[in-house]
């Protein structure tokens, strides 16, 4: 990687602002290859330099990618002037990375929600040509039978205009309230429930379970996060 200033790569970690960063190289907290700087305009390359801030190595990563069990009540943006965001569910150190949702979940929707500063592999994953499967798991009022399946396998043509690609829709339990799992590879506004509303079978609860392969990871609470491992975003980067 090219050189970049000591500010901006201490920056880049989320855990001091480039005005923090100046004051800690005029302090002497700051080593380079065991060379004591007092200005953070100098330069390094964050991949290859040994930076030392206040008697600890630097590690950094260029991108992060974040595992989120989202609960309902959260907007999936970056921010909203009303109502909070699933940023507001991270530390501070992560919040000022610029990360963002890669896809959306509707403000009542749970479970997976990969976030990132990683902008082309996230476009990548949410091009439409690319048929990423994202599986969600939806209770509904309404018995869920044969011919809902086909009409989602066939793709169906609401009557607001929304013309839906082929879908799956697997039946858990069929009854008054009936469970399923909806298999997508687009993600239009509400979709899942508009193409269960036109059935009949309006949404009481849904849920994604999985996105480009990743299983919403069940020792993660509503609210918490964990951060992917390489082999999971080596995955993803195959996908593409």
């Amino acid at each position: 990687m090219a050189k970049q200033r000591l500010d901006k790569i201490l920056a880049s970690t989320g855990k001091w602002s480039r005005r923090e960063a100046g004051e800690l190289a005029r302090h002497g907290q700051i080593v380079v290859d065991g060379v004591l700087v007092r200005s953070a305009d100098e330069k390094a390359d964050p991949d290859t330099a040994k930076i030392i801030v206040k008697g600890e190595r630097l590690e950094y990563q260029a991108f992060i990618w974040v595992m989120l069990n989202k609960p309902a009540g959260y907007l999936s943006a970056t921010e909203d002037g009303r109502d909070a965001t699933v940023l507001d569910l991270l530390p501070e150190e992560l919040q000022r990375r610029n990360l963002f949702p890669v896809g959306r979940l509707d403000k009542d929707t749970e479970g997976l929600l990969l976030l990132t500063n990683e902008g082309i592999l996230a476009h990548a994953l949410l091009s439409p040509r690319r048929h990423v499967d994202k599986v969600y798991y939806t209770r509904v009022a309404g018995r869920l039978d044969a011919v809902d399946c086909a009409a989602f396998a066939e793709g169906m043509s609401l009557a607001d205009g929304l013309q839906c690609q082929p879908a799956g829709l697997e039946i858990l339990k069929a009854g008054e309230e009936s469970e399923a799992l909806v298999t997508l590879r687009e993600g239009k506004f509400h979709q899942i429930k508009r193409m269960l509303a036109a059935r009949g079978k309006p949404v009481l609860y849904l849920e994604r379970i999985q996105m480009a392969g990743l299983e919403l990871d069940r020792t993660l609470s509503r609210g918490s996060f964990r951060f992917l491992t390489g082999k999971e975003v080596e995955n993803l980067r195959k996908l593409v």
